[in-house]
């Protein structure tokens, strides 16, 4: 099919795309600026000019479209007010986008995070979050998933706290930019609350067995480390970095803190045997053996 996908050229998007057009799809990707038109077109995709913000181009990219699916964030955390600029401009985007597809039964996959469910791993049953720094995020996918009622077959990849490719990425990534600066590879409280975790090259292959497969208003786990101890990811880190490893004060990590200090595993049971999915690449503590001096 010809999918449209937004933030086709991040770590996890680019490996979306590359499954895309492994497995016989051709796609149209949106490309914000000449040096991602570039990157979408080597990588034989064809772009379509526009940020996340453009809802014209949206529209237009989504009617050309026999599927969507939506990648796209600011990722910008570093205050209050930039992190709820961004996730007040991907609500609208994906408003603009499921509406579009309205009637037409065709697939809209877009994504969230693993929600932290107390005592135990959250599966794909448990709700995510509406409330709290991401809170809003949570409303616009669940009103995706919403969608299910008016002919759209939406479905939401949850993503766990580190997508990670070569060492790079996701929340241990965050810590490793971190580390560097600071000259400390630091964890929030005593660095036993756990992230899961999940190679990109993985987590692009669910994104594909949800677009081909999945019923409307689902949800799927694209996690394949059920959940690694923050101060044994530190710990990689502050060794490949040659840095001490040590607990930092949770207001370090800005408004992320409160979720960098959670614990929160989470589980794909469910994906794994409803979709066939097998994660196959090197886990997160292995793929920060990556991480260069």
């Amino acid at each position: 099919m010809r999918v449209f996908i937004t933030g086709g050229t991040g770590l996890i998007g680019s490996a979306v795309v590359a499954e895309l057009l492994g497995n016989g799809h051709t796609v149209l990707a949106l490309a914000r600026s000449d040096a991602s038109v570039q990157a979408v077109s080597a990588a034989g995709a064809e772009p379509i000019r526009g940020a996340l913000g453009d809802l014209d181009v949206l529209r237009a990219g989504a009617a050309q479209a026999d599927g969507v699916i939506h990648l796209a964030f600011a990722n910008d955390f570093s205050s209050p007010e930039a992190l709820a600029k961004a996730v007040a401009e991907e609500s609208a985007a994906l408003a603009t986008l499921g509406e579009a597809l309205v009637g037409s039964d065709r697939p809209f996959v877009t994504c969230s995070g693993t929600p932290a469910v107390p005592d135990r791993a959250s599966t794909e049953a448990d709700p995510i979050p509406t409330e709290g720094p991401v809170g809003g995020r949570g409303r616009a996918v669940t009103g995706v998933l919403g969608l299910a009622s008016r002919g759209v077959r939406s479905s939401a990849v949850r993503l766990p706290r580190t997508v990670h490719n070569e060492g790079t990425g996701g929340f241990a990534g965050v810590l490793t930019g971190i580390a560097r600066q600071s000259g400390v590879s630091g964890y929030p409280g005593d660095g036993t609350q756990r992230w899961p975790a999940v190679h990109a090259l993985d987590a692009a292959v669910l994104f594909r067995l949800a677009l081909e497969q999945a019923e409307a208003g689902t949800a799927w786990h694209a996690v394949a480390d059920e959940g690694d101890q923050v101060r044994d990811i530190a710990a990689v880190i502050g060794r490949r970095l040659g840095l001490p490893v040590e607990s930092v004060p949770v207001d370090t990590y800005g408004p992320l803190g409160p979720i960098f200090a959670a614990d929160q595993p989470s589980s794909s049971t469910h994906s794994r045997q409803a979709l066939g999915w097998t994660p196959k690449h090197p886990s997160l503590l292995e793929d920060l053996e990556n991480i260069q001096p």
